[in-house]
């Protein structure tokens, strides 16, 4: 058995939960429109070109989280569970994901999204185990602020190894699958890392390094 590892954002799903998320606050009349749009955008093209300042990503993110009671973010949600991210689960990727579960594999997620926005996604696949960015807490109520390390670039490994001391897994015959230049730090850990609908960059360290180059959205694989 191995430790079957998957990054979630435009890998597991078409699309991106954290900014989709946005959108949604958007489109609910949650956030200001105007202010909070064009920021949102922003910070999405800044990651994709691996220039994002995760901590001001974070308190950017995560203020709304603060601003709402969590029966409320809860309800809401919900609502974009349905919308936003059930039109995107990928048939590919549920393929996948039986595949490791039939041959006895771990099955883990590791996002840089937050726990709250991305918890009930992973369980539509039917996976348990999740590593994603901490909003932090007090008395109920969502602060604003991240909890210790943020699960991105090199955060994403640090999780790991504090999830591997934990659960007594190991990294032998590991795989993860990418799309993202972002998770190379981690890519280059395990055994087998596979690059899924990858973007140039990761596209061109795959092909440099013989990485196996996936798709998962009804395309022929590479």
């Amino acid at each position: 058995m191995s430790l079957a590892i998957f990054d979630l954002d435009n890998t597991l799903i078409g699309g991106d939960s954290d900014y989709l998320w946005g959108r949604f606050l958007v489109e609910q009349g949650i956030v200001d429109r105007g202010q909070y749009e064009s920021t949102n955008a922003r910070f999405y093209e800044e990651y994709k070109h691996g220039t994002l300042d995760i901590q001001a990503f974070l308190r950017f993110a995560l203020a709304p989280l603060a601003a709402h009671s969590k029966e409320k973010l809860v309800e809401w949600r919900a609502r974009y569970i349905e919308e936003k991210i059930k039109p995107i689960l990928l048939p590919g990727a549920r393929a996948l994901i039986d595949r490791h579960k039939k041959a006895g594999d771990t099955l883990l997620v590791i996002t840089a999204t937050n726990r709250f926005v991305t918890e009930p996604i992973i369980g539509l696949y039917g996976i348990a185990n999740i590593l994603a960015t901490v909003p932090e807490s007090i008395n109920g109520r969502f602060t604003g602020r991240c909890s210790g390390v943020p699960c991105f670039q090199h955060g994403k490994v640090r999780h790991l190894e504090g999830w591997l001391n934990e659960t007594g897994h190991s990294l032998k015959d590991s795989w993860f699958y990418s799309d993202s230049h972002n998770d190379l730090p981690l890519l280059k850990r395990v055994d087998n890392p596979v690059a899924v609908d990858p973007d140039e960059t990761l596209r061109e360290v795959a092909v440099n390094n013989q990485w196996p180059i996936i798709s998962l959205r009804d395309r022929k694989s590479d």
